[in-house]
């Protein structure tokens, strides 16, 4: 097999993003990521292929040098699964914005996850529509300001982890587009994963929705406002490793080491591989200023793959079948000869 590096994933193609944004950092990452999941699985490159939809995120497989395929706006998801399917030695990328994914793509979005079908879904969440110039979002925070919405949004914003273990979600990460040894981790880790493996990015759009997610991604408040799990590591976060979580009756409360005789022992360690989404789906839900968002892998379980389901029930049916291929079927049953 080939040794890889992140090169041979680059594309000879002009990355077309405007200067600054976050998708970029994003596109790094899995280009860094392939390669050990390439050592790691025994993949040549041969086995990849990127699908996308419409959007400013869509535009990566044509940065990837990998068999892509760019399709219509919101129906990355379908176009995914369907390679899948048809070809499951593929690994299968999709790369989705928030309006593509969880808009008009919404109702694909959710199936897939609910079907689990093995494919690797990067939700690019800048919370705006950037490549038709600025409309609200179903994540655009309550209130924004939008070429759509002059006086603010009047809708509750989409969480796009809620939603996906709402919909029985098997693996669910979210990380910033800054976060790129976290990233390239959460990719990897997304490969190996049998089933819908869905990493949320939040990006920055600095055209349309600057500053989006500055109140965490800004370096000077990130450690204190935001949380990176791990599995079976505690629940530490701040700026000096002094804060963390606790279970409080059906809730989760912040504490701080050393105070209240709390110590680090009183601190919930991290099960991404636990069955129940109770814990997960408040790790997923949580937000500032009460808590910190929580980044890197939130939920990693295993269940049969949609596309597994697929092929046993084909290989079941094609056991009992008399008739075996074209050419029987037409010598089957009756037949006659015309003169």
């Amino acid at each position: 097999m080939t040794t890889l590096t992140a090169k041979d994933f680059k594309s000879d193609q002009q990355v077309r993003w405007c200067p600054g944004c976050g998708d970029h950092a994003v596109l790094a990452a899995l280009q860094r990521a392939l390669p050990k999941v390439s050592a790691e699985l025994g993949y040549e490159k041969e086995r990849y292929v990127v699908v996308s939809g419409i959007g400013c995120s869509s535009r990566l497989p044509y940065y990837m040098d990998t068999y892509g395929f760019h399709g219509i706006h919101g129906r990355a998801t379908a176009l995914a699964t369907g390679v899948k399917v048809a070809n499951p030695d593929l690994t299968v990328w999709q790369a989705c914005g928030d309006g593509d994914a969880l808009a008009i793509g919404g109702n694909h979005f959710i199936h897939a996850i609910r079907r689990n079908v093995d494919i690797n879904v990067i939700l690019f969440n800048n919370r705006i529509y950037g490549l038709t110039k600025g409309q609200y979002s179903p994540t655009s925070k309550f209130g924004a300001v939008t070429k759509t919405s002059p006086y603010g949004t009047v809708e509750e914003p989409f969480n796009p982890g809620s939603l996906v273990l709402g919909a029985k979600g098997t693996f669910f990460a979210r990380s910033l587009d800054v976060e790129l040894k976290l990233n390239e981790e959460i990719m990897t880790a997304a490969a190996l994963h049998s089933g819908t493996s869905v990493m949320e990015m939040l990006t920055n759009c600095v055209i349309f929705n600057d500053g989006t997610h500055k109140d965490i991604s800004d370096p000077a408040v990130r450690a204190d406002r935001t949380i990176v799990l791990r599995h079976g590591e505690k629940m530490i976060f701040g700026k000096n490793r002094d804060k963390g979580l606790v279970l409080d009756g059906m809730g989760l409360r912040v504490v701080t080491i050393g105070q209240d005789g709390i110590t680090e022992d009183d601190l919930l360690v991290h099960d991404a591989h636990s069955e129940s989404v109770g814990i997960h789906m408040m790790l997923a839900d949580m937000k500032g200023p009460d808590f910190p968002v929580a980044l890197g892998i939130i939920r990693n379980v295993e269940a049969q793959t949609y596309d597994e389901g697929v092929r046993k029930q084909v290989n079941e049916v094609s056991a009992r079948l008399k008739v075996h291929s074209v050419d029987e079927l037409l010598h089957s049953g009756n037949t006659w000869t015309v003169e």
